[in-house]
């Protein structure tokens, strides 16, 4: 039962944690992508997007290059904790969040832009500030595209594997989530467990989809 469980467990726990981070800081750059002109928007926009397109190896690699001790978010995560974060947990929430943001900033960044901004303006004459506006008018109206893109972020991060494996490994009882441990249920011959992984994993990503459409269908009533 553990080995069904455990799994289970470890893939909501990071893919809740992933969808916090990537609500918050894919609403902040998907606002700036959307309302700001800058030099340089096309690159953050590149950058943001690399994730969906580079294959699954590259982004483990880089991933993992700045997860040891030597890369940025490695020596500093070492000299808060005095630990590594390569081959943990962490590690699979760091790599479900890179992957799944673009997701949320692409949905989000086409709702923001859609706002009407005769309606912005007007909240600016009332003496709203840029942030009061975001806050109050903006980011409310894009609310269907900010829940879409949560929730798709979400069921891509249940399903993530190829960076995960890199820098989380798949350790029994410790880093092994929903499909890592298909794929080494698959390897070594464990089919019914593969099977009841598969059907678990398939039913939380239909149940996020479905999930979706309900929101936007009483966000349209």
């Amino acid at each position: 039962m553990d080995s069904i469980l455990f799994p289970v467990l470890l893939t909501l726990k990071i893919s809740f944690l992933s969808t916090f981070f990537v609500f918050f800081i894919g609403i902040f750059i998907s606002y700036i992508l959307a309302k700001v002109e800058f030099r340089g928007r096309n690159i953050l926009e590149i950058i943001v997007t690399l994730p969906m397109v580079l294959p699954p190896t590259v982004l483990g690699y880089l991933l993992a290059l700045q997860l040891g001790k030597n890369g940025i978010i490695g020596s500093l995560f070492y000299k808060l904790t005095g630990s590594g974060i390569l081959f943990t947990w962490e590690a699979g929430v760091i790599a479900s969040f890179i992957v799944s943001l673009p997701l949320m900033v692409k949905t989000t960044t086409a709702a923001i832009s859609a706002v009407d901004k005769e309606l912005e303006h007007v909240s600016y004459t009332l003496g709203n500030t840029k942030l009061g506006t975001a806050l109050l008018i903006t980011l409310p109206l894009s609310k269907k595209g900010i829940i879409a893109g949560m929730v798709l972020s979400f069921a891509r991060s249940v399903g993530e594997f190829g960076a995960t494996l890199m820098v989380a490994g798949n350790m029994p009882g410790k880093t092994n989530t929903m499909s890592l441990s298909i794929y080494q249920a698959f390897q070594t011959g464990q089919y019914d467990l593969a099977n009841v992984l598969v059907i678990t994993l398939i039913l939380m990503s239909f149940l996020s989809i479905y999930v979706t459409g309900k929101m936007a269908d009483k966000l349209n009533s």
